[in-house]
């Protein structure tokens, strides 16, 4: 009897040992539950050769040879992946629609005598879940915006704050971004759902009776599309804002940004489009200064031409109320400690 869930924090609170995902390493790598491993009964391959057959040819040789390769690929997973388990051992299988292939796989574990379950409706049930959850139901938190311009330590600043037993949504480590023109991060940023399933999970990790201090953002970190309640929530929330020099952000950004300042093709890359925006003869400036090295003067060009004058004009259309400033006099670690104690201090009478 299949495991029928109905709300995603019921989901995330299940009490198996492990979730297994015996789908394809495709359909994992593009999204799956939230610490669940791969076990596939089919791989890429196999999953498209199977499908192939029961489209051209035939249901009854497609399911013949799926058989095949499913229980073949999940005696290996048993002699291999799984040998080490105890008798008591309790996983949770889901696949794609929670039909065959994590059926045989669930009915393999059972025989041997380890206590697995099905997710009925697997992944899409997940989904689904996760999109009733992120995109129909309101967002029952109470967020704070911690607000500033570009070079603030924002992102530095959630840590040190969550260090502090704060409640934080770190959105650009979600979304592995910085949030910027020049944010973009090793690894590249994960697709749109794998980026949504992190997200709620988060979510449902955090207590709704408590604040949450999430960084301003826009509509979209990168590539990726904030969910609407979430993005309705963060655009009405209270700010706390950052206030810090432009020489202490300048210092700050070389240090944060100097993958990408190092990489002088890259830089080119990402500027060069933006003469329509800020003029040929300001992008050329930024251009000189990426010819003569100079990350500093780069970065204070950067900020005082590009970044600011749009921090600014996104904060005119802004309605959200400015609860509180905290002036930063340094944003090194020692800065950072201290504004995140002001911050502390500043939540605690909100």
């Amino acid at each position: 009897m299949a495991l029928n869930f109905t709300d995603l924090p019921g989901l995330y609170a299940h009490d198996f040992d492990t979730v297994i995902d015996v789908r394809s390493p495709a359909e994992f790598a593009e999204d799956h539950l939230p610490g669940a491993i791969n076990l596939p009964v089919l791989d890429n391959e196999e999953r498209a050769r199977v499908g192939t057959i029961y489209v051209q040819e035939s249901p009854f040789l497609a399911r013949k040879l799926g058989a095949a390769l499913v229980f073949r690929n999940a005696a290996n997973h048993i002699e291999h992946s799984l040998a080490h388990h105890e008798g008591g051992w309790k996983p949770l299988v889901y696949c794609w629609r929670g039909g065959q292939r994590s059926g045989s796989f669930t009915w393999m574990l059972q025989q041997i005598g380890w206590r697995a379950e099905v997710v009925k409706g697997g992944y899409r049930t997940y989904r689904r879940l996760v999109y009733r959850f992120l995109y129909q139901d309101p967002l029952p938190h109470r967020l704070i915006a911690l607000d500033g311009y570009t070079g603030t330590a924002k992102t530095d600043l959630l840590v040190h704050l969550n260090r502090r037993g704060v409640q934080v949504l770190d959105l650009e480590g979600l979304a592995n971004h910085r949030g910027s023109l020049l944010g973009e991060m090793p690894g590249g940023q994960p697709s749109q759902k794998a980026f949504e399933s992190t997200l709620a999970a988060a979510l449902c990790g955090l207590d709704p009776a408590r604040p949450v201090v999430v960084e301003a953002e826009s509509s979209k970190i990168g590539t990726l599309i904030l969910p609407p309640s979430l993005w309705t929530a963060l655009r009405n929330a209270p700010r706390i804002q950052v206030q810090a020099s432009i020489e202490a952000r300048t210092a700050y950004l070389v240090n944060a940004y100097n993958d990408i300042l190092s990489d002088a093709d890259r830089l080119r890359d990402r500027l060069s489009p933006l003469r329509f925006h800020r003029g040929h003869e300001v992008v050329d400036g930024w251009l000189s200064l990426i010819d003569a090295g100079d990350k500093q003067a780069l970065t204070q060009a950067l900020m005082e031409q590009h970044y600011d004058p749009s921090y600014a004009k996104s904060s005119r259309a802004r309605r959200a109320e400015v609860v509180a400033q905290v002036d930063a006099a340094t944003l090194d670690d020692a800065g950072q400690k201290d504004t995140a104690a002001r911050i502390e201090r500043i939540l605690d009478q909100l």
